[in-house]
């Protein structure tokens, strides 16, 4: 009696897959807007027969790969719409150079835990010893963790302000400086306010009090801001009263970085 042999498959070598599956996964992937995952397709497969690895890994990297460059994107994105300075970053601050500031300290407020409960940051001291480089270097965190930031001059600021006062005093509410998660104002102090501005100012500060947070810098000390707001010592009580009420205040003392360089040039 015979028997009919149903002729065996042919066996793919190891590390082999169908191109048409991977290209069908790969437009699937596409479809759903998962761009980084499908370029990322074919290297995670032949990864995944290299080492032996299950298909719940192979899905977690392709998933991690694509959430990773997402939040890239989003990070360079954020970054570029804040107008923060480039190149300021906590890596790159001095703090040997400048011991007024607590290293412990900067890493506590880098949690952004201020930001969550919308405390100021007052950063007081001379030009040049790194207040900006602070209160930026902060701001590029905040985004690294997902808050909304935005960076201004005080006079360009106020510029931006008196603008849209002029076309629809209401409109000024929806702009961005009064509404991001983080606001950082620089600059405040090396030129008095007039009347106009310091109202500005003060509508700002009261908009954003319980509702965001607001770091400054100045050369003033607080005792000196009745001159920076327009000599009004009624709107300074006022002013200073919602950003001191929850605020971290840090005194910057010491050596201007950017004289150390001139002196190295001069070397």
């Amino acid at each position: 009696m015979n028997t009919a042999i149903t002729p065996t498959p042919p066996v793919k070598a190891s590390g082999q897959t169908p191109h048409l599956e991977v290209d069908g996964i790969r437009d699937k992937l596409h479809q759903l807007g998962l761009t980084h995952a499908a370029e990322a397709l074919a290297e995670e497969l032949s990864e995944a027969v290299k080492h032996n690895r299950p298909p719940h890994a192979l899905l977690d990297r392709l998933l991690r790969r694509e959430v990773d460059a997402r939040d890239e994107r989003r990070v360079k994105t954020s970054l570029r719409l804040s107008n923060l300075p480039v190149g300021m970053t906590l890596g790159s601050f001095d703090f040997s150079f400048q011991p007024s500031v607590e290293k412990r300290q900067i890493e506590t407020l880098a949690t952004c835990a201020f930001i969550r409960e919308h405390c100021t940051l007052l950063v007081q001291g001379p030009p040049g010893v790194g207040k900006t480089h602070l209160v930026v270097a902060l701001g590029v965190r905040a985004i690294e963790q997902g808050f909304s930031v935005a960076f201004y001059r005080l006079e360009d600021l106020l510029h931006e302000m008196r603008k849209h006062a002029a076309v629809s005093p209401s409109a000024l509410r929806r702009k961005k400086y009064f509404n991001v998660s983080y606001l950082v104002v620089d600059e405040v102090g090396f030129e008095p306010m007039g009347r106009e501005d310091a109202s500005l100012f003060f509508r700002l500060v009261s908009y954003r009090y319980r509702r965001g947070s607001t770091a400054i810098t100045t050369n003033k000390s607080v005792k000196d801001w009745p001159g920076i707001l327009a000599g009004d010592e009624a709107m300074t009580a006022a002013v200073l009263d919602r950003l001191l009420h929850k605020s971290v205040v840090l005194n910057v003392r010491g050596r201007s970085y950017r004289l150390q360089e001139l002196e190295k040039e001069l070397k």
